[in-house]
Order: C-alpha cells, then structure tokens, then sequence
C-alpha cells in the first residue's frame, strides 16, 4: 500500500505550482473582454485610440474626428459624431455601442 501512496503524494505535489500558471492563463482573457467593452470618450481619445479601438475606423476618419473636435467644441452627443465628414449612419451604429460623450 506504501509503495501504490508515494508516487501518488508526489504526482499531487508536482501538479501544485501548475496552478497559479493556469489562474493567471484565466484572468487575462477577462481582462481583455473587460477593455473591449470600455467605452471610448470621443472627447478625450486621440488618433491612434480611436483607430486601434473603433472597427472601421481608419486613420482619416479618427483625423477627421479629432479635427472636428478641435474646431467645433467638444461632442454633446454620439450622434453628433454624423457631422464628421465620412462618417455615416452604417458606421455610427456599427461602432456606437463603444462610443460614450464625458
């Protein structure tokens, strides 16, 4: 019986440091979900957040975004986002759900 319980303890032993790896694996999805879904303030982000974090959304059009914004004031609403010039209603819809006006 000794000899079956021994390789037992330490194949158990063997899998304990394993197991912070596989928790770390697990939360860094979560965190990627979690800044997924982060509302982009269309106030504050500048060129290359609005490309890397809007679908559709290319470098002339997030410009054309920033350029509005500096020249018109701050956004009131998403959908004022529509005055941008290349910005249409298919786009707004597609990308107002990460959109929010602070």
């Amino acid at each position: 019986m000794r000899n079956k319980l021994i390789p037992l303890l330490f194949a158990a032993l063997a899998c304990v440091p394993a197991l912070p790896v596989v928790q770390a694996a697990t939360q860094e999805p979560v965190a990627a979900v979690a800044a997924m879904t982060a509302k982009i303030n269309l106030n504050d982000a500048d060129v290359d957040t609005l490309v890397r974090e809007l679908k559709g959304i290319g470098p002339a059009k997030a410009q054309a975004i920033v350029d509005y914004r500096t020249q018109q004031g701050a956004f009131v609403s998403v959908d004022e986002l529509l005055e941008v010039k290349g910005i249409g209603q298919a786009t707004l819809e597609r990308i107002r759900d990460r959109l929010t006006v602070e």
